[in-house]
């Protein structure tokens, strides 16, 4: 036995493999060929000490004053406890519907305690060796990294699930969309990302490749404030949203991977799309709302936007100058344009003091229906939209805790409907993008969490899939990178307690068999699968998954170093760092 952090005793056992590379073949088919030696006969294994996490008290949750130099707490975690070698406990400070989502992230994925103690220790400079040397559980392993070139990961033949189709995985980059398609046409790749309007054109016309649309996580809407007139009137916000013809407005100011928003909520997200779908157009039901409440002739308003460029919206003065034409020649509303700085809208917005229509947006930090609905239209939202629709903000409330799919399913479908009815914004657009594949390549499917399972690909005759994105990623260890270029590649060599499904967001089993809640929804108990190996052949257990979360949920924790050591994803799904450092 061996000290581990903390001073706690962790269970390690390894095995070691030689690995063998035969030279590389010329061109694109870089296959690499491995001799195993084999692991050694295994030590008797040392007693299991389960880990505790914080190793005293729990983790004050709600805090409300901290030591000298420290933040607050405000995280949503109270406690992680090994029981026993299979068995992870984690204690929250609130209910949590939605945990099972939240650890299927990229971002959360479990590490071997002895390969997180020696590669985080481990630097080049001021960054550890762990964001660039890879030890996952996953499908794929890292065989190299030719930095500024490309990845390749060869596959992980003791995979405990089905194995990978293809042999080997590479990664490549381009920032250019014209040379990426080009990489795609000569089949120098086989798939591509973020293809762009000329690319699609391309696309149609060519037999030999195609096209998916990835759904976008985020939304962008026309929203309204009711505490400002003629918008306090419900009649004039269903005749705007009547009015209106959507996809003039999506085509006009939105670039390819952009679907209509049939809901505030992607449908990827799971019952974002319950309840009915948007209101069609109908001209005439619309002026006939507005001369029922004293506008048969329109009104005069304004066009709220904000200069900058965002995900969601990409040319928002083009949008604007649409919006102010359909309003104008369909209900008679003269609207002048009012752009101001992105910062000031949101901060109007959030302060509830924006009178005309709003174009706004939002991604959602993780892919459930409450990342969506509750921070704008829940029971604690800004008044961005003025006064609660308590219809609403109960629904929200019942489906943020529903204890079964069918009640949370029942609950956002009246959340969806009461918002269609309400009309307090105008959902407009989900803004994705559009990957492209060889014809030939069977299996594939986008993902919008931008985790494709390439495991799955099989690459025509080819004995390797090769994937360009736009940019090569910063870093790999997974916790401290959010970008979709690490995620994807994450996806395919390390595995967390849960994994979204390939093309949508529902998370599935992967190391953990079950991650079971208590009828409070406050305490979640989690099932590992039993000898699941790392590719260096250390065991995983319990104790791996406390040391995971730990490690990024302590700032004091002498292992909470990365590329950038801010742990964003964390921070977004559980609320905030232990021991974080107070700003200067």
């Amino acid at each position: 036995m061996r000290a581990a952090a903390l001073g706690l005793l962790l269970l390690v056992v390894g095995c070691d493999l030689t690995l063998e590379r035969s030279p590389a073949p010329s061109g694109r088919a870089i296959v690499p060929s491995f001799v195993e030696t084999g692991p050694p006969s295994a030590p008797p294994e040392p007693r299991f000490q389960p880990m505790v996490y914080p190793p005293g008290a729990d983790a004050p949750c709600a805090q409300a004053e901290a030591a000298p130099g420290i933040q607050p707490y405000r995280g949503s975690l109270r406690r992680i406890t090994a029981q026993d070698r299979t068995t992870v406990v984690f204690e929250l400070c609130d209910a949590d519907v939605a945990f099972r989502t939240k650890v299927a992230a990229p971002s959360l994925v479990i590490n071997d305690t002895t390969w997180l103690e020696s590669q985080i220790a481990t630097s080049d400079g001021d960054t550890p060796a762990i964001t660039r040397e890879l030890n996952g559980t996953g499908p794929f392993r890292l065989d190299r990294w030719s930095g500024g070139t490309e990845i390749i990961l060869s596959r992980f033949d003791e995979y405990r699930g089905r194995k990978a189709v293809p042999s080997a995985l590479v990664f490549r980059w381009d920032s250019e969309p014209a040379r990426r398609l080009e990489a795609l046409r000569t089949g120098t790749v086989d798939g591509i990302d973020g293809v762009d309007a000329i690319g699609v054109a391309t696309i149609e016309g060519n037999s030999e490749i195609r096209a998916q649309t990835r759904e976008g996580l985020n939304v962008m809407y026309l929203g309204f404030n009711n505490r400002f007139a003629p918008f306090d009137r419900l009649e004039v916000r269903r005749a705007i949203a009547l009015g209106l013809e959507r996809q003039a407005l999506l085509s006009a100011a939105f670039p390819p991977g952009a679907t209509l928003a049939t809901h505030l909520t992607p449908c990827s997200v799971p019952y974002g799309c319950a309840g009915e779908t948007w209101w069609e157009q109908d001209i005439p039901a619309a002026r006939a709302l507005l001369a029922e409440t004293g506008f048969p002739d329109g009104f005069k308003t304004t066009i709220q936007y904000g200069v900058e460029p965002r995900d969601y919206l990409p040319e928002p003065e083009v949008l604007a100058i649409e919006l102010k034409r359909q309003l104008e020649e369909n209900l008679g509303i003269t609207a002048e344009l009012e752009p101001m700085p992105f910062a000031d809208l949101v901060k109007q917005a959030e302060e509830g003091k924006l009178d005309g229509i709003h174009l706004l947006g939002a991604r959602a930090r993780f892919p459930d229906a409450t990342a969506f609905l509750d921070p704008r239209l829940g029971s604690g939202a800004t008044p961005e939209f003025g006064d609660p629709f308590a219809d609403i903000t109960g629904a929200l409330a019942q489906g943020a805790h529903g204890a079964s799919d069918d009640a949370r399913r029942a609950a956002y479908t009246v959340a969806n409907d009461s918002i269609r009815v309400r009309v307090p914004l105008i959902p407009l657009a989900h803004v994705g993008t559009v990957a492209g594949y060889r014809a030939d390549v069977t299996g594939f499917q986008v993902s919008p969490t931008n985790t494709e399972w390439f495991a799955s690909v099989t690459p025509g005759d080819r004995a390797q899939f090769a994937w360009m994105g736009e940019a090569e990623p910063a870093g790999l260890y997974c916790p401290d990178e959010t970008t979709s270029e690490a995620s994807r590649v994450c996806s395919q060599v390390f595995e967390g307690l849960y994994r979204y499904a390939p093309g949508d967001t529902n998370p599935q089993s992967a190391l953990a068999k079950s991650c079971t809640p208590n009828d409070e929804f406050d305490i979640w108990t989690c099932t590992l699968q039993a000898d699941v190996r790392f590719h260096n052949g250390a065991r995983l257990d319990a104790n791996d998954v406390v040391l995971s979360y730990a490690i990024q949920w302590d700032a004091s924790h002498p292992l909470h170093r990365g590329r950038t050591a801010e742990f964003q994803a964390f921070i977004d799904r559980f609320g905030g760092l232990l021991n974080a450092p107070a700003s200067p």
